[in-house]
């Protein structure tokens, strides 16, 4: 099968592509991911997936949209629940996509964080896939989180400490400034 990768960042592509690749699927990676902020860490992440793809040898097309304004309105009124926006924004994206340039499917690396809110993911895909008239290729990657995050060390990746939103990463600092009381 010929699947459209939507890719998150490198770290988490490592396993999601070694497996879907284990079970004989053709892999592109899509980047699309206008939530992640500052630029400094779009440009960052972006950066890093460009090379791997290159030192992989698999197809990388980049939907180059730093988005500020457009992750805000997605998530606009409703900050505490901005991943479902944001999901369906970059799912619908990558499924769109997929369906004008002729893939049998598409999937995601969001599915391989335990961070991530796994069902929320499934759902908005599943509803991207319908409308796009092309199938959600699921694949439950959370087992193999550690494994890939190792493997990603090892091959000196840039390490997000947060999703990429500007939210998250307040979320973090909030966090980190609470544990040092």
């Amino acid at each position: 099968m010929n699947i459209l990768l939507h890719t998150c960042c490198a770290p988490c592509s490592v396993m999601c592509i070694n497996l879907l690749r284990e079970d004989d699927h053709q892999i592109t990676l899509f980047w699309y991911n206008p939530n992640i902020h500052p630029y400094t860490e779009y440009s960052s992440r972006r950066d890093v997936l460009i090379n791997y793809g290159k030192e992989l040898g698999l197809p990388t097309v980049v939907e180059d949209s730093y988005g500020l304004r457009q992750f805000i309105k997605e998530c606009e009124g409703d900050f505490n629940n901005r991943c479902i926006g944001c999901y369906r924004m970059r799912l619908s994206k990558t499924a769109e996509y997929a369906k004008a340039n002729g893939f049998d499917g598409f999937s995601t690396t969001l599915l391989i964080s335990p961070y991530q809110k796994h069902n929320e993911i499934i759902s908005c895909a599943k509803i991207a896939g319908r409308e796009n008239k092309i199938e959600f290729v699921y694949r439950d990657f959370r087992p193999y989180f550690r494994e890939g995050q190792k493997k990603a060390r090892e091959m000196a990746f840039y390490m997000q400490k947060y999703c990429g939103c500007i939210f998250s990463e307040e979320d973090r600092y909030n966090h980190n400034k609470s544990e040092k009381k």
